[in-house]
């Protein structure tokens, strides 16, 4: 008999029984057996802690997810006998998979295709895991002629390939995946769209259908209404709908051209940046664009990340536009020797870099070539550590609560304790700076969820995940150590003994990329920014050219008071001039006519909450400072 662990109660039971027999759990999707995810098949040999996953965590919307696009692929080969499958992932919302099809698919393919899904469905097929040896698939695929399938297999060391198969339809899937197609209740096929294989643009194009599913026709109408919304709020229609970013073919992909008003609401974004880090006892650093090649050799970048990076030769010698800013931060604390008494040394940029991303996985200002980091380095004492997180944590969520970003979703990435050789650093490197996030979280008070394995190869980390208005998630802040460039530029400071020590290297950015941050605040708001936000706090319109002189002194009077105002004294219907300006999101509109000259007063209108009716200016200013001041 083996001991099994179920929510905390103890039972036993003979080796050999399926996960699923022992949950009897009708909503459990799969479980977790000792720390790894399993299907509900997966038979138990051992003592084990058994936690069962349902769709309302990450991990069980991922493989209910997953599982759809194997079934969708399922629908697609029926009807399309011709189909060469490439890949199908679950994503961030749902799924998506490639296929490689002669015939353009339209939106009556994507209804025909969701038919045969829901006859797959009503089958209730069996899904079964099944490893299969590597020759057999191999002749199997050159005979389907799915090259795209031969490709992925060759770079697949094992040899006894996991897959997953329903009713005759298998592929390569590691899982772990449903126990049957009855299971998917509702879901929806959402787009098809051009995408090259592997990203690449010099690959063939393959036609990705996106979808979504869930466990209820109810949670998919919801779920239906939300993704209608968020089309309103797309940024790449908003931001050049409200004159604050374009893209130029003539300028080349993945570079934005920040128009005036944008550029307005960087500056505001980077003067509130700055001062708050001046606060928080940062110093603020500006480092070049480009580097010669041998820093980055240093610094590794050319090892790992080259093929990431736009280089070019000068004078024979090679040179790089920066990927990251790590390298300058850390020239700079190397030109003079340190002392422990020194630290901890903060060095904050606003930092612009440049990245190849493939033009394939390129998406509005949130996937861009050039853009600007909010990134700092901080270098401390291992006594220091603590202290550094938590402040860095608490600086975080202070700047995403005044951005309006009130949910958070953490994840604490750690090393895989089975795999330390994985890893770069000794084990009390790791064990230290481990620890000191652990700490700094419980010491914060804020919930947080530990993923063993995800850490990268030279350090352990925190992301903050930021929840939208509609509840999605963005990724944002990153808290992470180092223990690589620390010693790859052999830095040091003078300890209290009077001898060298390496310092803890903390690397962190907050808001990301600019350009990343300013379409993620364009979708949380809808374009509506709060008013200390927003370009263009009020705008001033006449009815008449009669009131153009007194308007002028409204406009002044609001300009003596630092408010962004505008005005529109065009001789066009008022109606028509207060529906562009309710189009452009401005919180404030000042209308001004005969009886409001004459009462030395204005007509306020102001967003969401429509005519307010006569007031005097002065209660208005003061209105627009108190909303400022609070961040409104």
């Amino acid at each position: 008999m083996i001991k099994i662990i179920l929510n905390g109660n103890t039972q036993t039971c003979e080796p050999g029984k399926k996960v699923g027999e022992i949950l009897a759990d009708n909503n459990a999707l799969a479980a977790r057996v000792n720390g790894q995810i399993v299907d509900l098949a997966y038979e138990l040999k051992q003592d084990s802690e058994v936690n069962p996953i349902y769709f309302d965590s990450q991990e069980g919307r991922s493989i209910f997810w997953h599982s759809t696009s194997h079934l969708m692929a399922h629908a697609v080969r029926l009807l399309f006998p011709d189909v060469k499958l490439a890949i199908g992932p679950a994503i961030d919302e749902g799924f998506y998979y490639d296929f490689d099809l002669t015939h353009s698919l339209t939106e009556k393919d994507l209804e025909k295709i969701e038919a045969k899904m829901r006859e797959l469905v009503k089958k209730n097929l069996p899904i079964v895991h099944k490893f299969i040896a590597k020759p057999e698939l191999e002749k199997s695929y050159h005979q389907a002629g799915e090259k795209y399938k031969l490709e992925i297999l060759s770079e697949v060391p094992d040899e006894k390939i996991s897959t997953y198969e329903q009713d005759g339809f298998f592929d390569l899937c590691l899982g772990p995946h449903l126990s049957n197609t009855g299971i998917i209740k509702a879901f929806k096929l959402l787009s098809v769209a051009g995408a090259y294989w592997k990203g690449d643009e010099h690959n063939p194009m393959l036609q990705r259908i996106y979808g979504v599913s869930f466990p209820s026709q109810e949670q998919l109408d919801e779920y239906i209404t939300k993704l209608e919304d968020a089309k309103r709020r797309d940024h790449r229609k908003l931001g050049p709908q409200l004159g604050l970013f374009l893209f130029s073919e003539d300028l080349g992909p993945g570079l934005m051209l920040w128009t005036p008003k944008g550029a307005l609401m960087r500056r505001i974004i980077e003067d509130y940046w700055i001062d708050t880090h001046f606060k928080a006892g940062y110093e603020i650093t500006y480092t070049p664009h480009i580097a010669r090649g041998h820093l980055w050799e240093t610094s590794g970048h050319f090892s790992y990340y080259k093929e990431n990076m736009f280089t070019m030769t000068i004078e024979k010698e090679e040179y790089a536009l920066k990927p990251m800013n790590c390298p300058g931060h850390i020239l700079i604390y190397k030109s003079a020797v340190r002392s422990y008494r020194e630290l901890p040394i903060r060095y904050a940029e606003l930092g612009t870099v440049y990245r190849n991303e493939r033009s394939g996985v390129m998406h509005g200002a949130l996937r861009v070539r050039g853009f600007t980091q909010d990134d700092a380095h901080i270098f401390c004492t291992p006594d220091q550590i603590e202290d550094e997180i938590y402040s860095t944590l608490q600086l975080a969520i202070k700047i995403m609560s005044d951005f309006g970003f009130k949910d958070f979703h953490i994840d604490l990435s750690l090393r895989d304790p089975n795999h330390k050789e994985q890893y770069v650093g000794t084990d009390e490197q790791w064990d230290m700076g481990e620890q000191a996030l652990i700490k700094a979280l419980d010491r914060s008070g804020l919930k947080y969820t530990r993923r063993e394995g995800e850490a990268t190869f030279y350090a352990p980390k925190i992301d903050i995940k930021l929840l939208d208005s509609l509840g999605r998630e963005w990724q944002c802040p990153t808290i992470q150590f180092d223990f690589n460039l620390p010693s790859r530029f052999n830095l040091y400071y003078m300890g209290a003994d009077g001898r060298h020590h390496t310092p803890f290297m903390i690397h962190r950015a907050i808001l990301g990329a600019l350009e990343r941050f300013l379409g993620i605040l364009i979708e949380h708001y809808a374009g509506a920014f709060p008013v200390w936000l927003n370009p263009v706090q009020a705008t001033v319109l006449t009815i008449t050219e009669a009131e153009t002189d007194y308007a002028e002194q409204v406009i002044a009077q609001l300009k003596t008071q630092n408010i962004r105002v505008n005005k529109d004294f065009r001789n066009e219907k008022i109606s028509y001039k207060i529906g562009e300006a309710e189009r452009d999101k401005i919180p404030y509109i000042l209308i001004i006519g005969k009886r409001e000259k004459e009462q030395n007063k204005v007509a306020l209108r102001k967003r969401r909450q429509g005519d307010l009716g006569a007031a005097n200016l002065e209660t208005v200013i003061e209105q627009i400072k108190q909303d400022i001041f609070e961040r409104r």
